[in-house]
């Protein structure tokens, strides 16, 4: 199964998660791969302490003009649609950071006078921690191409039997990216005004997206009753509640698994991971 931890906003506890069930899943003899697809902030391997044996580059392709063959004309001005390229009196300016990679304006060059070239936007990084085949990918600072990175990311999985993919936080392209082609998604929030919100995004998304999906509530216990009754009224699992505990927040702090700092624990994600099992069972009939 490809299982991709998303949230609507940040700080939900998404990384909590996802190491967490990815930990568990190993200890129940399950070949368990995790990619950390949150390239712009990534942490997973603060909890999982990987050691890495792979490191390569990302690269994407970006426009370079041929000044002897270029008459000026505008073509590729017009034919690009994020401003990476404009005519400025006789002279054709590139701006890298914005471009996406098309490459329209290569090929409406009527005079075959811009090729591409390679740029690197960011890093992946692949290891293995106790039995967990990791990857992430780091985005380089100042870059706007995550995409890409998180693309490179998701091209190193194997066929585990769980793969596990934690998303970037949000509803915008990097997350598209992340959990597009996901059997199911764990839609990680809180029990605030400001987690139901999101929260209500992030249903909107994997509903376009036609995914499966479930519900888990970090801090379960804090905050009020708006998460759980909008989930009852939309007909929405709650698969996961994790409590707010200060010995979980303490084991965070110190960059501690929670089911290894608090074993008691241990049973909440095995519910989760059956209730998961199930639901996607029954998605697939």
């Amino acid at each position: 199964m490809k299982l991709a931890v998303a949230s609507g906003k940040g700080g939900t506890g998404k990384t909590t998660i996802a190491t967490n069930l990815a930990l568990v899943l190993t200890q129940m003899g399950q070949a368990v791969q995790l990619l950390d697809c949150d390239v712009e902030e990534p942490n997973c391997h603060i909890f999982l302490k990987p050691d890495i044996e792979v490191s390569s580059a990302v690269t994407v392709l970006r426009p370079e003009v041929i000044k002897e063959k270029c008459t000026s004309c505008g073509i590729c001005q017009e034919v690009c649609e994020y401003s990476a390229i404009i005519v400025v009196k006789d002279t054709v300016l590139t701006f890298p950071e914005l471009c996406h990679s098309c490459g329209a304006c290569s090929m409406f060059c009527p005079e075959d006078a811009i090729t591409e070239v390679p740029r690197q936007v960011g890093t992946v990084e692949e290891g293995t921690s106790n039995g967990i085949t990791f990857t992430h990918g780091l985005l380089n600072i100042g870059e706007l191409m995550s995409p890409a990175v998180i693309s490179s990311v998701k091209n190193t999985a194997d066929e585990p039997d769980v793969l596990l993919i934690d998303s970037p936080p949000g509803t915008s392209c990097p997350v598209i990216e992340a959990v597009k082609d996901a059997e199911f998604v764990l839609l990680a929030t809180e029990p605030t005004p400001f987690g139901l919100n999101d929260l209500e995004l992030a249903v909107g998304m994997v509903r376009e997206l036609n995914i499966p999906f479930a519900v888990a509530i970090n801090r379960c216990d804090i905050g009020n009753e708006v998460v759980k009754d909008y989930c009852t009224r939309e007909h929405i699992a709650v698969v996961l509640e994790i409590p707010d505990d200060r010995k979980i927040a303490e084991a965070y702090s110190r960059g501690e698994m929670v089911v290894n700092a608090l074993p008691t624990y241990e049973k909440l994600f095995k519910d989760c991971l059956e209730y998961i099992s199930k639901l996607h069972r029954n998605a697939n009939r």
